[in-house]
C-alpha cells in the first residue's frame, strides 16, 4: 500500500483550474481499483490518497500522469507501507510481514 501526499505548488485559484481534469483521473484509478480513498488536507495546502499497486514504479508512473502534476501545481510524497492490519472491509489488502 502507498500513501500518496499532494503538497501545492502553485496558488489554489491555479489548482483549481486542474480540478475536474484532475478528478477525472482519480475516478479512472478507483475504477481501476488502485486508489481507496482520497481528499483535501486541512488547511487546504494539499491532498491525500490511499492506493495499491504492484510496486513504487507504477505509482511513481501513475503520480506522474496526474493532471495537476502535469500543470506543476504540486508535488507528491509517497510512503510506501505495509498494511499488516486492516478494517475488515480492507481484508484483501492486508500483509504478512517478511520473515
Amino acid at each position: 500500500m502507498f500513501i500518496l501526499e499532494l503538497t501545492y505548488t502553485a496558488p489554489v485559484a491555479a489548482v483549481d483550474e486542474q480540478m475536474k481534469a484532475h478528478v477525472a483521473w482519480l475516478d479512472e484509478l478507483y475504477e481501476a481499483g488502485v486508489f481507496l480513498a482520497s481528499g483535501r488536507k486541512n488547511p487546504r495546502d494539499g491532498g491525500v490518497i490511499i492506493a495499491v499497486a504492484d510496486d513504487r514504479a507504477r505509482i511513481e508512473e501513475i503520480t506522474a500522469q496526474d493532471p495537476f502534476t502535469l500543470a506543476g501545481v504540486c508535488e507528491y510524497r509517497v510512503t510506501e507501507f505495509i498494511a499488516t492490519k486492516t478494517a475488515p472491509g480492507l481484508g484483501a489488502y492486508r500483509e504478512q510481514l517478511p520473515a
